[in-house]
């Protein structure tokens, strides 16, 4: 009885988003209530009142450490791309297949993850879109291919999803994203073949020549991203990696003459200048130390600090500024700001609340508790459930922090108790609660509203339920591995 007192925060979460009747605002404002009487009340151990008062005040400073990429992030896509003009560089449509597939390509796996990563929200599913239009696509597959520009949410919004998971699993982030990037290149191997079929059957086709070019492609993308996530941490390692491949893959498809060659650098010019000094921020070391230690405060021992300098946010938001005065778009700066605000607004108050309820359930032995007791009730498939509950979870929430907000605690303490690899239960924890988001409600109904076609999104889910098959192939595998120590 008192294992179901515990999990209730989490059952009634999950329950009222499940139903569809309240928000995911809502629906945390619940559970973070509920949290509260839980934790004050049935506490497996001594949990007074100050305890947690600092339990919320903890969570709220983890929530409060990723405002700034959301808010940078949009505010500098706002500025950079709209108010310029800017484009990114891609092939210049011409009607033959390879040119039409080359585009396809590029758009759901080069520049639409990029997108996303810059801003995060599934924002990265409008630049997409308006790229794939240009091919004539049926409705269906044009929302289906603009939904795999959420492939490498991983990144997403600055990687602010590594910070908040490392914050409560309470390990490092880098080395986090970089373990959770292996399960990321398993997906990958996956959806490969299955946007190969989608493509073929939407009249985009290839050779298999075209399809090795792309496998290459995206395999070499994905190795120096990884390893840009090794050296730069997970906030800036997308754009890095992304931004100079994005470019060569425009001068192989393209290969434009000196005019094209300067009117695409001028549309780059800000994500360029961007990339340069935030890769210069992190490795340099005198620089890096500087930005460090100047205004740093870390009031909780254990949870992210703050370095105003340091934070890719910040120099996001100033680029935004700068880009403001040198396109001629002061005036509209306000607006853009409260375009970024209205947009990014309920992502950020559910990632404080969600913060918060985790760091209630961690600091009141709760998770640990649960994960002791889940453990004991499932045993080898306890982490397997988990792991499938919190991609469920994720999706409907439309937010991996939410899943892992609920769940990375109790699977930190079930990895202890089963004396499983540790490291690769939170990476596989962070993957699961990622993985479905590419589907999820909150995302289908943008396509469909961008597509002009709501109320078909049951249509676009049956397109997509090959590449969710996908995601559960590789947390069930992934799960039996750290399950049975090959991991």
């Amino acid at each position: 009885m008192l294992y179901i007192v515990w999990a209730l925060p989490a059952l009634i979460v999950i329950g009222l988003l499940a139903s569809g009747r309240v928000s995911t605002l809502v629906a945390a404002s619940i559970g973070l209530l509920v949290a509260m009487v839980v934790a004050l009340g049935a506490a497996p151990g001594e949990f007074q009142l100050r305890d947690g008062a600092s339990a919320l005040f903890r969570g709220a400073w983890i929530g409060w450490i990723v405002v700034p990429y959301i808010l940078g992030g949009l505010l500098f896509w706002q500025m950079a791309i709209r108010p310029g003009d800017a484009a990114m560089p891609v092939e210049s449509l011409r009607q033959n297949r390879q040119s039409r597939r080359r585009l396809l390509f590029a758009a759901c796996f080069l520049i639409g993850p990029f997108s996303e990563s810059a801003t995060g929200f599934g924002v990265g599913i409008v630049g997409t879109m308006l790229l794939l239009r240009r091919l004539d696509l049926q409705p269906v597959h044009l929302m289906a291919f603009s939904l795999l520009s959420q492939t490498m949410i991983l990144w997403g919004g600055m990687g602010n999803g590594a910070i908040v998971a490392g914050a409560f699993s309470r390990s490092d982030p880098t080395t986090l994203a970089v373990n959770a990037s292996f399960f990321q290149v398993a997906l990958n191997a996956l959806w490969l073949p299955l946007y190969w079929r989608m493509a073929e059957k939407a009249g985009v086709g290839a050779s298999s020549r075209e399809c090795l070019s792309e496998a290459v492609w995206l395999g070499g993308s994905l190795l120096l991203l990884i390893a840009a996530t090794r050296a730069l941490g997970p906030e800036v390692a997308m754009l890095c990696a992304y931004g100079p491949v994005i470019m060569l893959r425009y001068l192989v498809d393209e290969r434009p003459d000196a005019g094209q060659l300067l009117d695409a650098l001028r549309r780059m010019a800000p994500f360029a200048i961007l990339i340069t000094w935030l890769m210069a921020t992190r490795l340099i070391s005198p620089l890096s130390e500087l930005l460090l230690q100047t205004g740093r405060l870390e009031p909780f021992f254990g949870a992210p600090a703050w370095s105003p300098l340091f934070h890719a946010g910040t120099w996001l938001a100033l680029g935004a500024v700068i880009c403001a005065f040198l396109y001629g778009h002061v005036s509209s700066l306000g607006s853009q700001v409260l375009t970024a605000w209205k947009t990014g607004r309920l992502a950020i108050l559910a990632i404080i609340i969600f913060s918060m309820m985790a760091e209630l359930l961690s600091s009141s032995g709760i998770a640990a508790a649960l994960g002791e007791g889940i453990n004991s009730a499932a045993g080898g498939g306890a982490l397997t459930c988990l792991a499938l509950v919190s991609a469920v979870f994720g999706a409907l929430a439309n937010s991996g922090n939410a899943a892992n907000g609920l769940f990375m605690s109790s699977q930190v303490s079930l990895a202890k108790e089963a004396g499983l690899n540790v490291a690769a239960v939170i990476a596989l924890q962070h993957t699961a609660a990622l993985a479905l988001n590419l589907m999820s409600p909150v995302r289908m109904s943008i396509v469909c509203n961008m597509a002009g076609c709501c109320g078909q999104e049951r249509t676009v889910y049956r397109a997509m339920l090959p590449f969710a098959a996908a995601v559960i192939a590789v947390l069930l595998t992934g799960s039996l591995m750290i399950t049975y120590r090959v991991l």
